[in-house]
């Protein structure tokens, strides 16, 4: 038996019963690497066990963190029977909009993990044409689509297709002042109010008790409000109330999802971190970035229903381990950066560098053994014979030049399978966490750049004030910002002159070749 095979045998991972693995062979680690691992392998098992206790594990905002503990009870629990029975009421056409119309589709608005994590469920268990089946073929669950940014285009695509007397309005909001997605919804109850459609008789709030959106829709006789835990992040709460609803709206046996992350929450509890695969990957992540994230993390998924793999974990482990500060309040600006795309179509993507560019990356590779369909090219060689070659050859090249590699295996994709691998990267990202001693579980980062949003937006009221009588003023954008008193904010205000001059406003603008520059003339 070579090296390569007793590595295979010694570092992965497999249970049986879900038929899922994990391999490490392909990683640069030695034992003794691991043995140096052991004071962190056991601060990571006592945070967990912390976390599972009910302790405080997100001391900034003095929060516990539920969601691994929360997925156990939720299928059992009254709310979980809820939201069964509300769906019901819904497929089979007991609860109708105000036009006495059956609902066929459903418009989910969030943003973050209120829109990653079902956009994930859907993509993976209804694949990327779900809307364009009939009725029939989806056995009468709605159509699914989403609103997940506070970009106009994505409204107007929207409206174009949306019928809004067919469509269900699941607003998902944890505190209710998440600005992108109050735009959204403010945009559609005026869509709504030029139709002479009452918007509340076709909307629904997922939110936390006594938020801004609870007493909202509350107070509007909303179809339904459905709480959520505080103590629940927006990252992970893909199997909470979360992920439930649009999940069953469209046909997800949720329970089976469940089923599949508890499975995982169980196996990663193991004792022994060798035989633990959430011990084992977050500590691949150290040892390859040395404990600093010096290398980043490739998400290659080698089914084309897992293609937004990459983008749910790099708000999962971006968001969660992206630190400035430490636990005892130390500088270490610390992250893991996630990219990825799927295979093979990575190999037409960005795989020359991987293979042949700088050394700065560990690949995780994630195969689905079962194909959707056999459809055979050659003999009795299929597509899918194809595309596990191709993992295996790229797999080979990548460690012929010494580039580091992490194999997943699933036999099938079904909910229970992607239960498992939320549920593993999930326990990984706090291990990490653990390890490196931040808090995985707030985001200072992100309120910092509302904050900021909050500033240039004033800005922008201070601007339109100041151009009040301001009439055939003309002049490049320092020139104006000068004038105005503005001096200061001389390249915010060119942003909000441009955008103004290209969008009906008090401004235009003609280009000034001799100058190089805009010239902004107020209306």
């Amino acid at each position: 038996m070579n090296e390569w095979t007793k590595r295979n045998q010694l570092y992965t991972l497999v249970d049986g019963a879900g038929a899922f693995s994990i391999g490490f062979a392909g990683m640069d680690f030695s034992e003794k690497d691991l043995q140096e691992m052991a004071p962190l392998f056991a601060a990571a098992a006592q945070g967990m066990a912390d976390i599972e206790a009910g302790k405080i594990k997100n001391p900034d905002e003095n929060r516990k963190v539920t969601h691994f503990s929360d997925r156990a009870s939720y299928v059992n629990s009254t709310l979980f029977e809820t939201v069964e029975a509300f769906v019901e009421d819904i497929h089979s056409g007991a609860l109708l909009g105000p036009t006495g119309k059956q609902f066929k589709a459903v418009v989910v608005n969030g943003i973050g993990g209120s829109a990653l994590g079902p956009q994930l469920m859907q993509f993976a268990m209804n694949g990327p044409y779900w809307n364009e089946l009939s009725d029939s073929k989806r056995r009468n669950y709605l159509k699914i689509y989403f609103l997940d940014n506070t970009d106009a285009a994505e409204m107007t695509d929207l409206f174009a297709v949306m019928d809004p007397e067919e469509t269900l309005h699941v607003v998902i909001s944890k505190s209710g002042g998440t600005q992108e997605t109050k735009n959204n919804l403010i945009a559609m109850e005026n869509f709504y109010a030029q139709n002479s459609l009452p918007f509340a008789k076709f909307a629904v709030a997922i939110t936390m008790k006594d938020s801004e959106l609870d007493r909202k829709a509350r107070g509007e006789g909303w179809l339904r409000v459905f709480e959520m835990a505080e103590s629940i992040g927006g990252r992970t709460s893909e199997t909470s109330i979360v992920g439930h609803l649009p999940a069953a709206l469209t046909g997800v046996d949720f329970r089976e999802f469940l089923n599949g992350a508890c499975r995982m929450d169980e196996w990663t509890r193991t004792a022994d971190p060798l035989k633990n695969p959430a011990a084992m990957l977050s500590a691949m992540w150290y040892i390859a970035g040395k404990g600093r994230g010096d290398r980043n993390m490739v998400i290659v998924p080698y089914s084309d229903r897992l293609v937004l793999m990459s983008r749910y974990l790099q708000q999962l482990v971006m968001e969660s381990l992206g630190k400035e500060l430490d636990l005892d309040g130390k500088t270490v600006h610390q992250g893991l950066s996630v990219f990825g795309n799927k295979g093979g179509t990575d190999a037409h993507a960005f795989i020359q560098q991987l293979n042949d560019g700088r050394d700065d990356f560990f690949v995780t590779f994630i195969e689905v053994l079962k194909d959707s369909a056999r459809y055979t090219i050659s003999g009795d060689i299929a597509m899918g014979d194809y595309l596990h070659g191709f993992l295996e050859g790229l797999s080979a090249a990548l460690r012929s030049k010494n580039r580091q590699v992490i194999r997943i295996q699933i036999a099938k994709l079904g909910a229970a399978e992607l239960g498992m691998l939320i549920a593993l990267y999930e326990r990984a990202v706090a291990m990490y966490a653990e390890y490196i001693h931040i808090n995985a579980f707030h985001q200072p980062g992100v309120q910092a750049y509302k904050l900021a949003a909050k500033d240039v937006l004033a800005l922008r009221e201070k601007l339109n004030a100041a151009l009040v009588g301001k009439s055939l003023e003309s002049g490049t954008a320092v020139e104006l910002a000068a004038k105005l008193g503005l001096e200061d904010d001389a390249v915010a205000v060119q942003g909000w002159l441009d955008k103004a001059a290209c969008n009906g406003g008090k401004v235009r603008r003609t280009f000034d070749a001799k100058r190089g520059e805009w010239i902004y003339t107020v209306k």
